[in-house]
């Protein structure tokens, strides 16, 4: 399952966008405001939104200013979050979202609206960063 977030503009360059998500603190920032909880531990981070089990994500990837990749920490719901970073300007850069994980049909039905609402609330905050 695919579900790729709205392409946003952000006022800063590539190298302050990327810099500020390898931060894996700055992710409380761009959690919705359901998040009850989050806890950051080395290169991971829990957390946990309203009626939904908590999720820790693992830094997989980095490709400096162009790329940050998390992913589950748990093998049993394998999935990754992406952050694509592209130079718009100096001072501009475009960010999308792209979560990509392999469940079955049901798991699928049952998760995809609560994703798609997940990563457009990032979406939203990461233009307010």
């Amino acid at each position: 399952m695919n579900i790729e977030g709205n392409k946003v503009v952000v006022k800063k360059s590539t190298e302050e966008v990327f810099n500020f998500l390898i931060k894996l603190d700055n992710f409380e920032q761009l959690m919705p405001e359901n998040t009850q909880k989050f806890e950051v531990d080395g290169d991971s981070f829990i957390f946990g939104l309203k009626g939904m089990p908590e999720i820790r994500l693992v830094m997989k990837e980095k490709t400096a200013h162009s790329n940050v990749t998390l992913g589950a920490a748990s093998s049993k719901l394998p999935f990754t979050l992406s952050a694509d970073i592209s130079e718009i300007s100096k001072e501009e850069s475009e960010v999308i979202l792209n979560f990509d994980g392999e469940f079955n049909a049901m798991m699928a039905m049952m998760v995809k609206k609560p994703l798609t609402k997940f990563i457009d609330a990032l979406t939203e905050n990461i233009t307010k960063i």
